[in-house]
C-alpha cells in the first residue's frame, strides 16, 4: 500500500507517539533470571520462554536493596531432609531460634525447604501444602514465625518437577504460585533449578529465573530471592539477593559432613573445603544487596570436629556468606552455640565491605582474609592438613596492612598485642586460628 502520509505528518504521529509514552511512564522491563542431577525426562525439545534483550532490566527495589548485609537464618534441609519434617518441628525450631539466642543473634529468617508440598499441584496451577506434614497450612506457620519477629521463607522450584521428581514445578504457573507467595506472608523463596522437562539450557535458566525475579519485585510484597542453580553465573547479582554458587555441601541428611574430601574430584556432595574453593571464585560479586552462597553451615553433630566446625565458620563468615544453619537448634550443644552466637565473627560476616578470600596457599596452610570497615581485617590461619600441626606466618604487607599492628583472637576475644612485620602461630590439624586487627 502507498504511504500516503507526507514527511512532516509522519514526524508529527512518530512525535506523538513518543509523547504519549512518556506521559504513561511506560517502561519495558521484560524479566528473564541440586540436589539430585537433572535427568531427561522427555525427547521433546522443552518449552522456551522469550528471552528479554540484553537492555532491559528488571525493576528496582523503591525500598533499596533487600540484602544490605548477608542474610541469617536457618534452613530445615541439611538436618532433616524432605521427611523428617513437619509443621510441629517447624513450630518448635521457632521457638528454640528465640528462646537460645538465635534470632537477637541475627539469625531472622526460617526456611522451610523439601518437604512441604504435596506432590501434584491444584487446578490453577498452585502450589498445596503436603496434608499430612502440613495439615493446617504454611500461612499459619509464617503468622507464627512473624508473632516471634522472625520471617519466614519456602523452599520452591521453576522447572516442571522438582528433585524428587514430583510434578510441582513453577514453570508455566509463576504468577499464581508467586502470589501464593505473598498471600501467605512469605519472607523468603529459595528457588531451585531441580528438574525441567526436555533438560535446562542456559537461556532457558536465565530467562525463567529473571521471569521469577520480575514476577516477586512486582508482587507488593518484599521476598529475598535465594537462587539456588548449583554455580555462579554472571547475572546471578541482577535476578536475585543471593545465589548458591557450588553443588550441596555434605551434611547430616547426605551422609555426614566432611571437611576435606577423602575422594579424589569433586563428586557432589562435596566438603568444607571444596565449597569454599568454590565460593571464593566469584568474590568480586558480592555487595549490599547481592551475596554469594557458599550453602547452610553444617555445624553441630554432623560430623565435624570441634576445630573443623570453628575453621568452618569462620571461613563463612571471611567469605561474606548468609550465615544459614543447618542445624538442630532444639538441641544444640555448649560447644555449637559458643561458635554461632559468636558476636566478633557475625560482625565479621555482617562487614559489608567485600567478601573474603584466600590470598596465600603455602602446602597444607592457607591464610584467608576480608577487609572490614575503618582499614581494619579479619584473617583465618588455616592448616587443612588431617594430622599434623603446621606453623602459618602472615605477613602484614600481603593483605594491605601497615607494619605494625593489633591483633585480636575472635573466638576467645583475647587480646594478642601488637605485631610488627608478621605473625606466626602454630595451627593444629584440620583447624583455624580467626583473628582481628584493631
Amino acid at each position: 500500500m502507498k504511504n500516503i502520509l507526507t514527511p512532516a505528518g509522519r514526524a508529527s504521529v512518530l512525535s506523538l507517539f513518543i509523547l504519549g509514552i512518556l506521559i504513561s511512564g511506560y517502561q519495558t522491563a521484560r524479566a528473564e533470571t541440586h540436589r539430585a542431577p537433572v535427568r531427561v525426562e522427555s525427547n521433546r525439545p522443552a518449552a522456551k520462554l522469550d528471552i528479554p534483550a540484553k537492555e532491559d532490566t528488571l525493576p528496582a527495589s523503591a525500598s533499596g536493596p533487600l540484602a544490605p548485609a548477608p542474610p541469617m537464618g536457618w534452613n530445615s534441609w541439611n538436618w532433616f531432609g524432605k521427611k523428617n519434617i513437619n509443621e510441629k518441628v517447624v513450630r518448635e525450631v521457632i521457638d528454640a531460634i528465640v528462646k537460645e539466642g538465635l534470632r537477637d543473634a541475627g539469625y531472622r529468617y526460617v526456611i522451610v525447604d523439601g518437604g512441604w508440598r504435596d506432590t501434584v499441584l491444584d487446578a490453577n496451577g498452585g502450589l498445596r501444602p503436603n496434608p499430612i506434614r502440613f495439615p493446617h497450612g504454611i500461612k499459619a506457620l509464617a503468622d507464627y514465625a512473624h508473632a516471634k519477629g522472625l520471617k519466614f521463607g519456602l523452599h520452591t522450584v521453576p522447572g516442571t518437577r522438582d528433585c524428587g521428581g514430583d510434578k510441582v514445578g513453577g514453570y508455566g504457573h509463576e504468577a499464581v504460585q508467586i502470589q501464593q507467595f505473598a498471600d501467605w506472608g512469605i519472607d523468603f523463596i529459595k528457588l531451585d533449578k531441580c528438574r525441567m522437562q526436555g533438560n535446562w539450557d542456559e537461556a532457558q535458566l536465565k530467562a525463567v529465573y529473571f521471569k521469577w525475579a520480575g514476577l516477586i519485585r512486582k508482587s507488593g510484597r518484599d521476598m529475598v530471592l535465594s537462587i539456588s542453580a548449583y554455580k555462579f553465573r554472571d547475572w546471578n547479582p541482577e535476578a536475585g539477593q543471593m545465589s548458591r554458587t557450588t553443588p550441596d555441601i555434605r551434611a547430616k541428611c547426605n551422609g555426614g559432613a566432611v571437611f576435606e574430601n577423602p575422594h579424589d574430584g569433586r563428586k557432589a556432595p562435596l566438603s568444607v573445603m571444596d565449597i569454599a574453593e568454590m565460593n571464593s571464585l566469584s568474590a568480586q560479586y558480592a555487595r549490599p544487596g547481592y551475596w554469594n552462597d557458599p550453602d547452610m553451615l553444617v555445624t553441630g553433630d554432623q560430623g565435624l570436629t570441634p576445630g573443623e566446625q570453628r575453621a568452618h565458620f569462620a571461613l563463612w563468615c571471611i567469605m561474606s556468606a548468609p550465615l544459614f544453619l543447618g542445624n538442630d537448634p532444639i538441641h544444640m550443644s555448649p560447644e555449637e552455640k559458643s561458635i554461632i552466637l559468636n558476636k566478633a565473627s557475625i560482625a565479621v560476616d555482617q562487614d559489608p565491605t567485600e567478601q573474603g578470600k584466600r590470598v596465600k596457599v603455602t602446602g597444607d596452610t592457607e591464610i584467608w582474609a576480608k577487609k572490614l570497615k575503618g582499614g581494619k581485617a579479619a584473617i583465618l590461619l588455616l592448616n587443612r592438613n588431617s594430622s599434623e600441626s603446621k606453623p602459618v606466618t602472615l605477613k602484614f604487607r600481603d593483605i594491605g596492612l601497615p607494619e605494625k599492628v593489633k591483633v585480636k583472637e575472635v573466638y576467645s576475644g583475647k587480646d594478642l598485642g601488637a605485631f610488627t612485620g608478621n605473625i606466626t602461630r602454630e595451627i593444629k590439624p584440620h583447624s583455624g586460628l580467626f583473628l582481628v586487627t584493631e
